[in-house]
């Protein structure tokens, strides 16, 4: 390891938990139901501003939702790297393994100068089970997720698939349908391909597609998605509330629905778009985002309460941006009043996002009215031809919004430029991130949890019986183990790779992605996803699957 002394690494040797099913460090009675809530991105000086920026509006009182349920804090870090991304630090929350840059659930390739943890070489690219999975199948629990942005977006992804590449929609898309989840509320209509709705048909899960007034009337016992927006969801702050739900209004319906299955249920809610707003330093659009979140918070630990049998633990996957109230551009700060504070931001109406869709349609001599309207700015000359001689265009890529001349990021820089906030970066910061759990017994995470110590919690407030380790064996074994001495092939012509094990007449067909294989042409339902990946040429599947041949 190049710079770290040994006497370093002998010490995150021996503070890191290696990869292996531990109990968590104090005891945790199992509950029926689990519920784990990320708001993604969030910094804790977002959740500051949010908290004074309700007291400042009269939003609901002194305190947050969340504020009661604070118990420590999360060191998140990827397996070579101190500041993680959404795909890697997620995915150890749901695995147990830290993970690197854009890994979804997937064992890492090691790197051996900068690895924070002992990594195996000879695991790479190894699918590992997740909590959601183990719920699934071991415990025969519903299962659900709830989220703002596209639904194979990397956090949902994370508990849900498996990929060395969080971009990969297709793949991933796939295994969360065929992974037969009970709730799946977001966005994405565009990412929906025919097979999965074919597949929606055949296990009898319904589809909602920008129907709201369906989603708000369903009340069914069947498998539900619904989806809002061809990829993410408007932020809180631009949403017509006409069209698309709350992320509040979807945990409720959510929890509606998880809460008849007779074995509990496993739930994720992400507060997606507070990390996009972030990236895009975006002062309003963070703390609007988090009050939304909050408010589902309220909703959940409601629940919790009432229910007397589900644990709840709340926690981003990592910080973003080194937001800060308080700028060093600003003099006195320590002499600025709530007013100065919290009363110009207090004014905007819109996001930068959602201010810049109605500007893209306007005249240019229209926006200073606009601006005022919506910001209660006068535009100065200076600000009125920033806007004029920004790209007309949106960015497409949020991660790099504040670092691009654009529309959006000039109408935030003069939004920033009127309030007391400040941002060190565009990007995912290194941080501790605040932690919030409620459990009926007391029974919590309290000091500075590793997020390895995370999923520990996780599992034991699930009370699983078999380790995700183990159940990564079972589940997820090499193609080439399973069927040992058997004559296959693997098609590579069609959408998804295909295996195909021949014994004697029996003809084992296996596509990628999917929880559906077909012994003689009959279709057979798995517990799981198989996955496929093509560095290494192989199919990952249940052992059982020898069985059948």
């Amino acid at each position: 390891m190049k710079k770290v002394s040994m006497s370093i690494l002998l010490f995150l040797m021996l503070s890191i938990t290696v990869f292996a099913q531990q109990q968590y460090r104090r005891p945790v009675k199992p509950t029926k139901n689990v519920i784990v809530m990320i708001p993604d991105g969030t910094s804790i000086g977002v959740v500051s501003a949010a908290r004074w920026y309700q007291i400042y509006n009269k939003l609901g009182g002194q305190n947050l939702a969340i504020d009661p349920y604070m118990c420590g804090t999360v060191k998140t870090f990827s397996s070579n790297a101190p500041i993680g991304d959404s795909a890697p630090t997620t995915s150890c929350y749901m695995t147990g393994m830290p993970q690197r840059t854009g890994n979804v659930s997937i064992y890492p390739v090691a790197d051996p100068e900068n690895d924070l943890i002992p990594v195996d070489p000879q695991m790479a690219y190894q699918p590992l089970a997740t909590v959601l999975e183990a719920a699934k199948y071991q415990q025969n629990k519903a299962t659900g997720l709830v989220v703002t942005v596209e639904f194979p977006h990397a956090t949902p992804a994370d508990c849900s698939a498996h990929h060395y590449n969080r971009g990969k929609y297709d793949y991933i898309g796939s295994q969360m349908a065929y992974q037969n989840l009970d709730v799946m509320f977001g966005g994405g209509n565009s990412i929906l391909t025919d097979d999965i709705k074919q597949h929606f048909k055949n296990t009898g899960t319904k589809l909602i597609q920008d129907d709201i007034k369906a989603f708000k009337s369903f009340n069914g016992r069947e498998k539900v998605w619904a989806l809002f927006k061809e990829r993410d969801l408007p932020y809180d702050l631009d949403r017509d509330a006409s069209e698309v739900p709350s992320l509040q209004e979807m945990t409720e319906k959510a929890l509606e629905r998880l809460s008849k299955s007779e074995n509990g249920f496993f739930l994720m809610v992400e507060g997606s778009k507070i990390d996009w707003s972030a990236h895009g330093n975006d002062a309003i659009g963070c703390i609007t985002e988090y009050l939304a979140f909050d408010k589902a918070v309220a909703s959940v630990m409601e629940f919790a309460k009432k229910n007397g049998e589900t644990t709840v633990i709340v926690l981003p996957d990592h910080g973003n941006s080194g937001f800060t109230i308080g700028r060093r551009d600003l003099k006195s700060y320590d002499k600025a009043t709530f007013d100065d504070l919290f009363k110009n931001v207090s004014k905007y109406k819109k996001t930068g996002e959602g201010l810049e869709r109605i500007l893209l349609k306007s005249k240019p001599e229209q926006f200073k009215a606009i601006f005022k309207e919506y910001t209660d700015i006068d535009l100065k000359q200076e600000e009125l031809d920033l806007l004029l001689s920004s790209k007309n265009y949106k960015e497409a890529d949020y991660m790099k919004v504040s670092n691009s001349v654009n529309m959006g990021s000039s109408i935030i820089k003069i939004m920033n430029a009127h309030t007391y906030f400040g941002f060190t970066t565009g990007g995912h910061t290194g941080e501790e991130v605040f932690l919030a759990a409620y459990h009926p017994n007391g029974d919590i995470p309290v000091g500075m949890n590793t997020n390895m110590e995370i999923n520990q919690y996780m599992c034991a407030a699930l009370g699983l019986s078999t380790s995700l380790p183990e159940m990564t064996k079972e589940v997820f074994a090499k193609h080439t183990e399973v069927f040992k001495g058997m004559e296959y092939t693997i098609d590579k012509s069609t959408d998804f790779p295909v295996l195909k094990v021949k014994k004697g007449n029996t003809t084992l067909t296996v596509p990628a992605f999917k929880s559906v294989v077909y012994l003689n042409d009959q279709p057979v339902a798995l517990p799981t996803v198989v996955v496929y990946i093509d560095k290494n040429d192989t199919f990952y599947l249940p052992k059982s699957l020898a069985g059948k041949l």
